[in-house]
């Protein structure tokens, strides 16, 4: 089931996608706590402007070098051979946002980059919750980009600052409640060159393990997202870029680059 959280005649609704009819549902609120009731009306998906599909209620969880081939990519950059367990860190809510939205690259950097990754959407209040039971937790999947200043990076020796601009965490275009996880690939194109060509399944650590580890550290709640990595050939974005991530079942996130 895919849901969608758009903008329909100024009003802001979430709706769950009719494949068929090629219409919204429209739900009468947020189906992650209001459930999936009707409000008995619905709307065309050409008539409507989606937005990120979620907005974190405290935190968006990232996870550093979660495939071989990046790890390999990063060695000269950052450093670091595969870490033993899930390398954490946080961007802030304030950094997301949805598809079409630009990507605004702050003047301060002079090499931001792209990393497309498969994003997780927690669905109810998680603390210490044992890998065997992490997907019960799950409320449903979207795609991501860990926009990424790279050159602050290095120089800050730690990834607060690089990873948590404004506008450095696009999310979208929907959420994707039955998302198969054992085999989708994943690709980055910017104005329509492939950058990164991937499968999720190549994760180091899967998606258990990650919900595990970081709920063992600090209570995730509905709403938190998790990146979960992201596969070989990340590179710069430049003003004027179109950045387009798509994973195999949850569609395609795209988003314009543009100068701050």
């Amino acid at each position: 089931m895919k849901i969608g959280r758009f903008s329909h005649e100024g009003v802001l609704s979430y709706g769950v996608l009719d494949p068929e009819e090629q219409e919204w549902v429209l739900l009468k609120g947020d189906p992650m706590f209001a459930g999936y009731e009707p409000t008995g009306e619905r709307v065309k998906i050409g008539e409507v402007t989606l937005v990120a599909p979620v907005i974190p209620r405290s935190k968006v969880v990232g996870v550093g070098k979660n495939y071989h081939d990046h790890v390999a990519e990063m060695k000269s950059v950052t450093g670091g051979d595969v870490p033993a367990e899930p390398l954490l860190f946080l961007k802030p809510n304030t950094a997301v946002i949805g598809p079409n939205e630009p990507i605004v690259l702050p003047a301060i950097s002079n090499r931001v980059e792209h990393e497309g990754e498969l994003v997780v959407v927690i669905g109810k209040v998680a603390k210490n919750v044992p890998a065997e039971k992490a997907l019960e937790y799950v409320f449903g999947y979207t795609i991501g980009n860990d926009v990424s200043a790279r050159d602050l990076q290095v120089k800050d020796g730690q990834w607060a600052r690089a990873k948590g601009f404004d506008t450095f965490a696009p999310i979208g275009p929907v959420i994707e409640t039955e998302f198969e996880l054992a085999d989708a690939a994943l690709q980055v194109r910017v104005n329509g060159e492939i950058r990164q060509d991937g499968n999720v399944s190549d994760l180091i650590f899967g998606i258990p393990e990650i919900i595990a580890h970081a709920s063992g550290a600090f209570t995730l709640l509905p709403g938190d997202v998790i990146m979960t990595g992201t596969p070989a050939g990340v590179g710069p974005i430049v003003d004027g870029d179109r950045v387009e991530v798509e994973i195999e079942g949850l569609g395609i996130l795209r988003n314009p680059v543009k100068a701050g």
